[in-house]
């Protein structure tokens, strides 16, 4: 049951009142926000072209139209958003703006450097390699790294999110991103803060092992700045993100599952650089795992370089963790899931029908988006997908507030559109449940949200029951489903099985398959138009699992799917009379996932595999 009195307090000491009440958890309203955005401030969107600055991102954000540089036109969101991140890179944050100022101390100190002199040549692409390969080989520029020039620039961003940030009406998070990239291997995490964030930043300059920058967020919460980070596109880490070995090619340990559950509290699910849910090679069975995944290459290979599929995929990782939660005690990979965007332009650009590229110069025109040229992030710009969006269920609208849900892992990731979703997982939920206009209290008084654990099995109690609700988002399509994604370890062996739970227009599933029929597809592919008389509004239903075990440990997530609308790509075309790519889906159908909720059966439940097979690799 929830505490909602210090009555005890209160009686003791009656000039305490009431007034420092917990907040009932049922008050959490939903915030919609982007938790990762670069400006001109990361090297690599400067040498893009862009210009413009975190002041402009916040800007962007809250709904004022900005103009977007250097192409001059300019970019409004349609729907503002409630909370923003600036996560520009720690790796040389802030340098290039000054490089280009003849006057800058780091400019005059820097007048004879390679990288300047290809700089104010015009060949920016050139500097960045020059930079890169540097950075690459462990070999900074020394000129670019002074400890007070550092130091300066990460006040600056802090000073510039401070400015903006409005308790209540719009939150900004003190953050930065640690860009960890061996080999083109992609270890990218995003680092916030609870508060108005540490003296200094930690780059793959200090360090590109995980290991170390957790370390670094230990120092920081220790100094008193709560922290967290999240990583990113596990998709194209070559099968790194989420390996069964460290850093050294060691199996994965107590201590290290320990460390890494502590500090990565959450993961990006889809972002500008495709989806990281799953992949038809690892999930054969979804029809719908192919979503967003056109983008395939490890990050600036020329030529391509394809990836390992295998430890590169969330669900992969959220379905392991429970098996080393049975082995180890310990789940490393017991995420959150968040979304986002990761465009380069100072603009989060989620909203399909108002895209206007995410990588500056090499695509901010729709001939630049839809040509097939390779551009500088190692795909053609039409492989990559419009931004993603993070909704957090918060107390209220505060750092405080934004950083403590996403802690709590009480959030949603989307492809995009602000899809509403809320999850409860218990033992006892029911129809009516449901459908009282308490349901909220009721999932929070006996059981928990998105993001937690389910208590002990009552003895009398035969399954888990989920009390699932979804509303589309206004300015997106009508809603085609809601799946339950369940994963979980039978004798050392992964197994996963998605459930429709929830669909609309009165469908029947296949009585052989048990698959669910398509929703249909109203979208005018030549006029980039849909009608939103298939589907529905707001779906939702309690689930109790067909198939529990309590002796095996599981993880559960939802994911709610739109109706089929046109990608971005079809509506540049359309638009502007160009031809229809053909490489790329002409539709898309938009969806959300939800964090996860986890069951760990009681010790004496628990039927334990003499042998690991899955795992066994890993410890021999």
């Amino acid at each position: 049951m929830r505490t909602r009195t210090l009555l005890l307090a209160a009686l003791l000491w009656p000039g305490i009142g009431l007034a420092q009440d917990a907040p009932d958890p049922a008050d959490r309203q939903v915030y919609f926000g982007e938790q990762h955005l670069h400006t001109q401030d990361s090297p690599d969107a400067f040498f893009m072209g862009t210009r413009n600055t975190p002041d402009e991102a916040y800007r962007f954000c809250k709904g004022e139209a900005i103009q977007k540089n250097p192409s001059g036109y300019t970019v409004q969101r349609r729907t503002p958003y409630d909370w923003c991140a600036v996560t520009d890179h720690a790796m040389y944050m802030g340098i290039m703006p000054q490089l280009m100022d003849p006057n800058s101390a780091v400019s005059i100190a820097a007048a004879d450097d390679s990288a300047v002199k290809l700089l104010r040549a015009g060949k920016g692409d050139e500097a960045f390699a020059w930079l890169a390969q540097g950075a690459a080989a462990g070999q900074p520029d020394p000129n670019f790294l002074a400890p007070d020039v550092v130091r300066t620039v990460w006040q600056t961003h802090i000073d510039i999110a401070n400015q903006h940030y409005d308790p209540g009406t719009f939150t900004t998070l003190v953050a930065f991103e640690w860009t960890s990239i061996p080999f083109n291997q992609n270890l990218h995490r995003n680092v916030f803060f609870r508060d108005d964030g540490p003296e200094g930043t930690f780059s793959a300059f200090d360090s590109d092992k995980p290991e170390d920058l957790w370390t670094y967020l230990d120092v920081q919460k220790n100094a008193g700045h709560d922290n967290f980070a999240i990583p990113h596109n596990g998709n194209l880490s070559n099968g790194l993100m989420f390996a069964p070995r460290n850093s050294e090619g060691l199996p994965i340990d107590e201590a290290y599952a320990e460390r890494r559950a502590e500090h990565e509290v959450a993961t990006e699910m889809i972002q500008t650089k495709g989806s990281s849910d799953t992949h038809p090679a690892l999930s054969p069975n979804d029809e719908f795992a192919a979503f967003n995944i056109e983008y395939r290459s490890l990050i600036g290979t020329s030529p391509p370089v394809r990836g390992q599929i295998e430890y590169s995929y969330v669900r992969q990782a959220l379905i392991n963790g429970v098996g080393y939660q049975e082995f180890l005690g310990v789940n490393p990979f017991k995420l959150g899931i968040v979304a986002g965007a990761d465009a380069h332009t100072a603009f989060s650009d989620n909203e399909e029908f108002n895209y206007p590229g995410v990588h500056a110069g090499t695509d901010d025109t729709p001939e630049k988006r839809l040509a097939g040229a390779q551009q500088t992030a190692g795909e053609p710009a039409l492989n990559f997908g419009s931004p993603g969006a993070t909704g957090v269920w918060a107390d209220e609208n505060t750092r405080e507030g934004i950083f403590d849900g996403i802690r709590r892992k009480e959030t949603t990731g989307s492809s995009g559109p602000l899809i509403r979703v809320r999850v409860f997982g218990g033992w006892d939920f029911a129809d009516g449940d449901l459908a009282a206009t308490d349901w909220v209290s009721r999932g929070y008084d006996r059981g928990v949200p998105m993001g937690g654990d389910l208590p002990p099995k009552p003895a009398q109690a035969t399954a888990p029951s989920f009390m699932v609700w979804a509303m589309k988002d206004p300015e997106s399509g009508n809603l085609d489903r809601v799946q339950i994604i369940k994963g979980w370890y039978r004798g050392g062996y992964p197994y996963e099985k998605v459930y429709d739970v929830a669909w609309s227009d009165q469908r029947e599933p296949d009585p052989d398959t048990g698959k669910l029929p398509p929703v249909g597809n109203t979208v005018d592919v030549p006029n980039a138009t849909y009608t939103n008389d298939i589907g529905e509004a707001q779906l939702s239903a309690v689930w109790t699992d067909p198939d529990f075990d309590p002796s095996l440990h599981a993880v559960y997530y939802v994911r709610v799917i739109e109706i089929p609308t046109p990608r971005w790509s079809t509506y540049d075309a359309a638009r502007n009379d160009l031809p229809l790519p053909t490489t790329v889906p002409a539709t898309i159908q938009e969806r959300a996932w939800s964090s996860p909720i986890w069951y760990t059966p009681e010790p004496d439940l628990v039927n334990r595999a003499p042998a690991y097979p899955n795992l066994r690799q890993v410890f021999d």
